[in-house]
């Protein structure tokens, strides 16, 4: 096919207080003659030096469909003007507005907008659309949430995530990144000194918020679910952290929602892992086309839930392709559940069970080194490994090996009475695939601060004596096949993914007390989701250097420490048309011992952004530790140019713990 298309970096979008963002727009031919609609993606991620890539996988097609693609880079990343001043802020989403109103206003639109993304991208889609700008017509959001606290990189039923201390590193030195001086000229230098100068560590405010307050409620769009205006598509994936949002999307907004969930890491449907793929490309211009330009392409008549069918995937060191089967459901109602319970010889069995009395767990606390990261990449050492590594610290139940299968799509809930001595305790619960052959796959998981059980807003001590506690697990999409077992391990550490209570004080579990309700897949039919045709579909630049990945487990047996340790290197890279050169590298290192208050995490980046003849580097590094009433947290990021350094900025904080 000929190219019928152009791409341009030239065009600003000024705002009314005079800052320019920059833009990268794919444009069919022919606009100015017949307008057409366009599709906005609105990221601090750097359209150059970035999402390169993969942007140029979809818009490319985009405009040879005949629609607009315009990525923006938000105030203060990329070559846009300013800094930033947090994640998803009032500032943020004004902008978007703008930007908008700006696209809807141009000769060549045709006054519609859709706005599309992952992760942040897809967040912000939703929230802006929430604000309901006029020109904003619909959306497809991929990996994202409708609930800022439960279910981001922060917290987690108010548990503590490490993640979150991981992403506001990785943001610190994201927006330490110049502008290229191809694009800006002169002005490079001071646009980033600027943002060295006065970016955030985005873990200071975060931390600031341990409840769920407005700070949380801000962006979280569950809040007001019928205001939603748009149509929604909403993607995610069964192996990232994000894949309760579908769910919870369609439930919310079943007259504006549509779901598929993928067996997927955090990446776009059309080049993510595990496979099977989706032809995210064909997807999305029927979307768009219907709801941009009112043309008759079905996609209003799709059904509500799509889903993939994890059916047994094992643990491996690189998931290629997970075993399965798509499924549809017209409309999604709350499934029917099934109950399971233990009996008095410890079994896991349908029904109600007597248990066997009452038991104390205190799990030794660098149980979960099997859990995977709760943001995942890559479908290796990101995703969740074989569940026996974390057994012997963890008290569990299994069935006999089933006489049929057992297909279950939902979210599990489990109940249970349980005593704890100090004022929290963090509780983990995982349903595992347990194969003939032993190996053990996690199907789905959930953790709970106890001290948050009945309110994330206002979290209160646990009591003397045995409580109910009931909690919700993440959604699943599992077949366990005959002669397979269904095991439910529960452990008071989930480390590294959640930080240790201060006391880790342990629990005492009545075992007779314990139901587990699995949603069973009821009514479906089974589909097909087309795949890509282009089984690479991502575009490969020239690597001047290797990358590198490595992630370790370390017990020192002198310190009694134990160490997960992360290294990443993207390699240098080279854009083949920009010539810009770029190269990120992250190191990791959480550390834990006997005592919950030895818990620490030590995070650096090097990312380098340069020409011949012109180079920049950020080195920025992160930690934190605690103490049994307060967070400590530090930051440092020092900018080069050409070998020199040029600016030098620290971080160092004490925050009170808020019964985390």
């Amino acid at each position: 096919m000929s190219k019928t298309h152009s791409v341009s970096e030239e065009t600003w979008i000024t705002l009314r207080d005079g800052t320019r963002l920059a833009t990268r727009i794919w444009m069919p031919d022919g606009a100015l003659e017949t307008p057409v609609p366009t599709v906005l993606e609105y990221l601090p991620y750097r359209k150059r030096g970035g999402t390169d890539p993969r942007d140029e996988s979809t818009y490319p097609v985009f405009a040879e469909a005949g629609i607009a693609g315009v990525r923006v880079d938000i105030r203060g990343s990329g070559e846009s003007e300013g800094v930033i001043d947090g994640e998803y802020t009032p500032r943020e989403l004004s902008d978007a507005c703008e930007v908008l109103e700006w696209i809807a206003a141009q000769p060549w639109s045709n006054g519609n907008v859709g706005m599309m993304g992952i992760s942040w991208g897809g967040f912000n889609c939703l929230q802006v659309a929430a604000l309901k700008p006029p020109q904003l017509k619909a959306v497809i959001s991929i990996a994202s949430t409708v609930d800022r606290y439960n279910d981001d990189i922060h917290y987690k039923n108010g548990t503590h995530l490490s993640a979150q201390l991981s992403w506001a590193a990785t943001m610190l030195a994201y927006q330490s990144r110049t502008p290229d001086r191809d694009l800006v000229g002169d002005a490079w230098r001071g646009m980033w000194l600027e943002r060295l100068r006065d970016q955030p560590f985005f873990m200071e405010e975060w931390l600031s918020h341990q409840r769920r307050d407005a700070f949380w409620e801000h962006g979280s769009i569950c809040e007001d679910f019928e205001g939603f205006p748009v149509p929604a598509l909403v993607i995610a994936g069964w192996a990232d952290g994000y894949r309760n949002t579908p769910l919870k999307a369609v439930e919310g907004m079943p007259d504006n929602a549509k779901a598929l969930l993928g067996p997927w890491v955090h990446k776009y449907p059309h080049f993510a892992w595990p496979k099977p793929r989706a032809d995210f490309h064909g997807e999305a211009i029927a979307w768009w086309k219907k709801w941009l330009a009112d043309e008759d392409t079905g996609a209003e008549a799709i059904p509500q839930m799509r889903a993939y069918i994890l059916d047994g995937p094992k643990p491996a060191a690189w998931r290629e392709r997970d075993p399965g089967y798509w499924i549809a459901k017209q409309s999604w109602d709350s499934p029917s559940e099934a109950l399971w319970s233990v009996s008095g010889t410890g079994a896991l069995v349908p029904g109600q069970g007597e248990g066997v009395g009452a038991h104390y767990l205190r799990s030794p606390l660098d149980t979960g080194i099997a859990a995977g990261e709760w943001f995942t990449l890559k479908p290796d050492a990101e995703v969740a490994g074989d569940q026996r590594v974390d057994n012997g610290g963890s008290l569990y139940f299994e069935t006999a090996p089933l006489e049929a299968e057992a297909v279950y799509l939902g979210a599990p809930t489990l109940t249970l009475d349980l005593s704890c001595t100090a004022d929290r305790e963090n509780l983990a619960v995982r349903i595992i695939d347990v194969h003939p052959d032993g190996t053990e796959t996690r199907a789905c998981y959930g953790v709970l601060n106890l001290a948050h059980r009945d309110s994330y807003a206002e979290p209160k001590a646990m009591p003397e004596g045995m409580v109910e506690v009931r909690m919700q697990l993440d959604a699943m999409g599992y077949r366990f096949a005959p002669g397979h077992r269904i095991k439910l391990a529960l452990s008071t550490s989930y480390w590294p993914q959640i930080l240790p209570s201060p006391e880790a004080p342990g629990l005492t579990i009545d075992t007779g007390s314990i139901r587990l309700s699995l949603p069973e897949l009821g009514a479906h039919e089974k589909i097909t989701v087309p795949e890509p045709e282009n089984p690479s579909p991502l575009p490969e630049y020239e690597m001047l250097a290797d990358p590198e990945t490595r992630r370790e487990v370390v017990r020192d047996q002198v310190t009694g420490l134990t160490h997960f340790r992360i290294y990443e290197d993207t390699g240098l890279e080279v854009h083949p048309e920009s010539g810009l050169q770029s190269q990120e590298i992250r190191s990791e290192d959480w550390s834990i011992g006997n005592d919950p208050l030895s818990s620490r995490g030590d995070i650096a980046w090097e990312i380098r952004v340069q020409r011949e003849g012109w180079e920049t580097l950020t080195k920025s590094s992160v930690s934190m530790s605690s103490t049994a009433t307060h967070w400590q947290i530090a930051a440092e990021v020092v900018g080069f140019e050409n070998g020199v350094e040029v600016h030098r900025k620290s971080f160092d904080k004490e925050i009170p713990r808020d019964f985390m």
